[in-house]
């Protein structure tokens, strides 16, 4: 009986192993496939990650998370632009050319964070 016992928890432990292998392998696979899709969260008035370092060609999503609204806006106040946000609604922008992108909300100046791209 304890022989089984042994036998089912090294079972049990494989299992689980290759699962875990599996997910991760997937994950990458998705990773792999859509490599350039990244979120911000803006979140007690604040952007999170204040500075996020990317690769040309990646695609980052703001999320307001706060319950007012907030934008985000490039420093030239050219490059990108959104419209008001609120309560959970999104803006993406995708980076195509390197360099560094300070950006704010224009409803709340003090605000700010950068991309920086590579």
């Amino acid at each position: 009986m304890q022989h089984n016992t042994y036998v089912l928890a090294i079972l049990r432990t494989v299992a689980l192993a290759a699962l875990m292998l599996t997910r991760l392998g997937f994950a990458e696979t998705a990773a792999a496939e859509n490599p350039a899709a990244l979120q911000i969260t803006i979140d007690n008035f604040s952007f999170a990650p204040a500075t996020l370092k990317i690769s040309a060609g990646t695609e980052v999503t703001w999320v307001n998370h706060d319950d007012i609204p907030h934008t985000v806006v490039s420093e030239d106040k050219v490059t990108f632009k959104s419209h008001a946000l609120d309560t959970d609604e999104k803006f993406s922008f995708t980076f195509a050319k390197p360099g560094t992108y300070t950006y704010f909300c224009s409803l709340h100046p003090k605000m700010t964070a950068k991309v920086a791209v590579h």
